[in-house]
């Protein structure tokens, strides 16, 4: 999970004016959705579980992740080092013009960082859902007071999602305007089909009780069950623009922020819109279906631009593509497999197309609903490659991506990383879950 860049305890003291229309809404989220233009730079997102290098098995306490998370930020790294509710770690890197320079950036800062953890016992830990019990949450924060109050009213995958989850997110950008393989519709379109071959090959969170028991994903259960909106795709039948805009717009709000200090407000059942079209007034008129709920400020680009923030579906559409459906990978160079396989997928064009084709046969699988909880995507969470279809989408996407890897510069450590894995789990119809039963290879890779 990404909880996006830091924001302060509270807004600015005084309101942003002027208010803000439903039109200049509209206006606005197509500006910021897709920026196109010729493939350049790729970006890349790894959070980690921080776990005991001896007892990787048993919760640490907030003293000690706190003194992890300061250790850590006191570095000189290059990379945005943020901490997620739950005291997962997470990297960003800065948008790179290469794969190496994305690599290369990552793999020093996260050097720093496990040696700062080493020397006080911890290790990070690639995995997408931590079992430990139980959750708790770190941060306190106008934010996730707020989030947390929300998605308690849908039952436990919000808080969940929020302290327990972990993954690697991969940024490209959008594309073309125009039509073609590395237009911003085709690749939006394949985002959407290749996440499902993603979720699968990747799956590394497993669940072995529960209401997500047996499935090698649970990770993506949780974010499927958060809410009935927030988490979903738009329809892909939808011009991409047109169609996020009227997803984010008729998403429910998550919390109104305070100009003073006070707690953020929660409003229920209402939607972005439906705070556009009354100016805050929601009480009126009588017969609306809004009547009786409580006043709101009108709404701000400001507002407007924090409500995106909590928007969580599998590909978020931000200027680039951040796709946000890959659990966290095991061992120390596991992230940089899904990094390397989506460039390639993405911006060679001949891989593009192999992929391109290789996911279009699978939308009779992914049905009308929308991402994740489509069939194609369900199935994907629960049986990984298992799933013979998706056995095959993932096999002609990894070789096509291996073969492209040399083409766009890719350093040999990396081709050989993805062939390894290529062989190890794609090819037999694998994924990393079906190692992973337990914390316990924490302790080899401190060993090591």
């Amino acid at each position: 999970m990404s909880q996006d860049s830091p924001t302060p305890p509270y807004p600015p003291a005084i309101p942003p004016a002027p208010s803000l229309t439903e039109t200049e809404a509209e206006e606005l989220i197509h500006g910021i959705c897709f920026k196109t233009g010729p493939p350049r730079l790729i970006g890349a997102e790894l959070e980690w579980l921080v776990v005991d290098a001896e007892r990787p098995e048993q919760p640490l306490s907030a003293e000690r992740l706190r003194a992890a998370h300061a250790a850590a930020r006191a570095l000189p790294l290059n990379s945005r080092l943020t901490v997620e509710p739950g005291g997962q770690l997470e990297l960003s890197s800065a948008p790179a013009a290469s794969l190496s320079g994305c690599v290369d950036g990552l793999q020093a800062d996260l050097t720093a960082v496990r040696g700062a953890l080493l020397a006080r016992g911890l290790v990070l830990r690639g995995l997408g859902r931590d079992p430990r019990l139980p959750y708790r949450r770190l941060l306190n924060s106008p934010r996730y007071d707020a989030m947390e109050a929300y998605f308690d009213r849908t039952g436990p995958a919000g808080r969940v999602m929020m302290c327990a989850s972990a993954s690697v997110q991969v940024c490209v950008d959008a594309g073309y305007e125009e039509p073609g393989v590395l237009g911003h519709g085709r690749r939006w379109r394949l985002a959407h089909l290749l996440g499902a071959v993603l979720v699968a090959a990747f799956a590394n969170s497993p669940a072995h009780e529960g209401p997500y028991a047996g499935w090698r994903c649970a990770r993506q259960g949780v974010w499927s069950d958060i809410d009935s909106r927030r988490a979903l795709a738009p329809p892909l039948d939808a011009e991409p623009r047109a169609g996020w805009t009227r997803q984010a717009l008729d998403t429910e709000l998550m919390c109104v922020r305070s100009y003073e200090g006070e707690a953020w407000e929660i409003p229920r059942g209402t939607t972005f819109r439906d705070w556009l079209r009354t100016g805050g007034d929601l009480g009126q008129p009588a017969h609306s279906a809004l009547a009786g709920r409580p006043a709101l400020r009108p709404p701000t680009v400001e507002d407007l631009e924090y409500h995106l923030t909590t928007l969580f579906p599998p590909v978020r559409p931000r200027g680039h593509l951040e796709l946000r459906m890959i659990d966290a990978q095991p061992g120390d160079d596991g992230w940089l497999v899904p990094v390397a396989v989506v460039h390639a997928l993405f911006d060679d064009p001949e891989a593009a197309e192999t992929a391109y084709r290789a996911t279009k046969a699978l939308s009779d699988a992914h049905g009308p609903r929308p991402s994740p909880r489509n069939p194609l995507w369900r199935s994907a969470a629960r049986h990984g490659l298992a799933d013979p279809e998706l056995r095959t989408a993932a096999t002609a996407c990894f070789l096509a991506a291996a073969e492209a890897l040399p083409r766009l510069g890719a350093s040999e450590h990396v081709q050989e990383t993805v062939g390894a894995f290529t062989e190890r789990f794609v090819l037999r119809g694998r994924c990393p879950a079906d190692d992973a039963s337990s914390l316990e290879p924490a302790r080899k890779e401190a060993r090591r």
